[in-house]
């Protein structure tokens, strides 16, 4: 893979041109910042900047001016190679506060491997309606130690309102929820995102992780895209770069609460 093409064709695609990640919400081209504006539980954030040392800091203002009168907590997504090099300073320095780092990895689907499978005794369920989302969000809280009602809300809207856009499995162990995932598809790109994989504590170390994003490439691949993208943990980048994944650049949330 050529990392500086594949990584200029994700920020074309995927920050530069980003579509709204649900109903509701708008993507708004504002100077050199892209960013989405949703609902006060949707998200809300910088996807893509083209600044430098001269033009940053009246563009950290402005956003914090924008999201503070609508009354949103919002995020700005920093890629490790965004300029100006010390924009987390300045973030940091503006008030804002950094959520841990994770690295961008993207795979070609064709160089991937495809045949793992889930482990004796847990099968994949299709995750379609409120029912399901409901047990998605129940086995997120428990892997991550997080709330998932911003997860619960925005998955359910997405299977109602664009189910094509959205692919979510449940993994069960008999009747039981012990993992759960997505993928989410980006129309007229050649990326498609991973999501979630969270696995209950009792249930890690089985390959069910590993089976998950599998199922997800399968199902990518029977869609017609061409990469796969994953904001990957430390504790997912090993499994992830067995199965083909290459790390491109980090990225980190920045937060701002007004």
């Amino acid at each position: 893979m050529d990392h500086a093409a594949v990584l200029a064709l994700y920020d074309r695609d995927m920050r530069e041109g980003a579509q709204p990640d649900g109903p509701g919400a708008r993507v708004e081209r504002v100077g050199g910042v892209v960013r989405q504006v949703a609902a006060e539980h949707g998200w809300n954030g910088v996807v893509w900047s083209d600044l430098d040392g001269t033009s940053a800091e009246a563009a950290i203002a402005e956003q914090v001016a924008y999201y503070t009168g609508l009354g949103r907590e919002f995020e700005w997504k920093l890629y490790g190679h965004d300029l100006p090099f010390d924009l987390g300073e300045r973030l940091r320095a503006a008030g804002f506060t950094p959520e841990p780092e994770e690295t961008l990895m993207i795979a070609e689907v064709a160089d991937l491997t495809l045949d793992a499978d889930p482990p004796e005794g847990v099968d994949f369920l299709p995750v379609t309606d409120r029912a399901g989302v409901d047990l998605v969000a129940d086995v997120h809280e428990k892997a991550f130690g997080t709330d998932s009602s911003r997860l619960r809300r925005q998955l359910l809207a997405r299977l109602e309102d664009d189910p094509d856009s959205v692919v979510a499995v449940l993994a069960l162990a008999g009747d039981v929820p012990v993992s759960a995932a997505r993928m989410e598809l980006v129309p007229g790109t050649r990326f498609a995102g991973l999501w979630g994989g969270g696995t209950v504590e009792e249930w890690r170390g089985r390959g069910i992780y590993r089976a998950l994003v599998a199922h997800r490439a399968r199902a990518a691949v029977a869609r017609g895209y061409r990469y796969l993208q994953v904001d990957a943990m430390a504790t997912s980048r090993p499994v992830l770069e067995r199965l083909g994944f290459e790390p491109l650049t980090t990225t980190q949330p920045y937060v701002y609460v007004p």
